[in-house]
């Protein structure tokens, strides 16, 4: 139950307040150790495809079991102490490890100067929560950016992240943050990560596997909810699932796409260079700015809607148990 009352606590605390911004959050902490790790394993090993992917695959495992064994051995003294001190501090990392209210919030940013016709100040807001080149991006290349990210992130950042610490509580949400930050800061396909960040690009679709498509499945049923286009969106998540380099990314995004009854996707310029990327969902109407604020809408009921199944299926397991 204490684990349950955790991550119902966590959770809320996000949706009210959003990621506070301090040095030490757990996520920056996290970035500080792969970096540092990532540092010391090049400055040891040779610089050639077989080191690189060995110094990954190290990195990779070293991470994921700091992460993991601090939070678990913390909290296990930490509920030592005092009951009540230990669900406190379980909460407040149930809290850190969840985005909802912060990804909402970075993408209304866009939709603010895309409002006021600031086309720099909208390029620059959606700099922000892209990894792709924003500096060409006309208008309905900056939505897209700012729908399709909200979309893909409903599962990275709000469903799979709760869904791990459903299962295993603060620890292991603390061990999917690791892999998913991992993935964020070194899973790119160029030169200096081809081969350094194949693993924990690898581990990231591992992790995201199941709940990307357990995210898809809520968001379908999320858009009837919402007041969306619900038919269309599993009609385009049948069909277009699939249609993206990464297995996990295109099963929100198709959702999102459908629900919205517009086309997301296509090439994309990462680090100068262009990506072929097939088109998800289809031009049934033009884009406009206020899907930034639909995307929004719809992960939000998403991850209430989660919230609400999972919850009672712990509650139930719990009073079973």
């Amino acid at each position: 139950m204490l684990s349950l009352y955790a991550v119902l606590i966590g959770f809320l605390l996000d949706m009210l307040f959003g990621d506070p911004d301090f040095k030490l959050h757990p996520i920056r902490v996290i970035g500080m150790l792969i970096k540092k790790t990532e540092t010391v394993i090049r400055q040891v090993f040779p610089k050639n495809k077989m080191w690189e992917l060995l110094g990954g695959t190290l990195m990779t495992i070293f991470v994921c079991f700091i992460c993991f064994a601090s939070v678990f051995i913390f909290l296990k003294y930490a509920y030592h102490f005092n009951i009540f001190f230990g669900l406190i501090c379980e909460s407040i990392f149930c809290w850190l490890f969840t985005a909802t209210k912060s990804l909402k919030t970075e993408s209304m940013k866009v939709y603010s100067q895309l409002k006021k016709g600031n086309i720099e100040g909208a390029r620059k807001a959606v700099s922000m929560i892209v990894g792709r080149d924003t500096e060409r991006l006309d208008e309905d290349g900056i939505i897209k950016a700012a729908v399709e990210t909200v979309a893909e992130n409903t599962s990275d950042g709000v469903i799979a992240p709760l869904i791990y610490i459903f299962i295993g509580g603060a620890p292991l949400g603390a061990l999917y943050k690791a892999v998913n930050t991992m993935d964020s800061m070194l899973g790119y396909k160029n030169e200096k990560y081809l081969y350094f960040g194949k693993i924990p690009a690898k581990m990231d679709d591992v992790f995201n596997f199941i709940p990307a498509r357990v995210t898809a499945m809520f968001m379908v049923c999320a858009s009837f909810l919402a007041g969306l286009d619900g038919k269309n969106a599993w009609r385009i998540y049948l069909r277009d699932r699939r249609k993206h380099a990464s297995p996990n990314a295109a099963q929100t995004e198709s959702v999102c796409a459908g629900a919205l009854r517009i086309r997301l996707a296509g090439d994309a310029v990462y680090f100068g260079k262009v990506y072929k990327k097939e088109f998800i969902g289809d031009d049934l109407r033009p884009i406009d700015p206020e899907d930034i604020i639909k995307a929004g809408r719809l992960m939000y009921v998403t991850a209430l809607l989660m919230m609400f199944v999972f919850g009672g299926i712990k509650l139930c397991t719990v009073l079973i148990m």
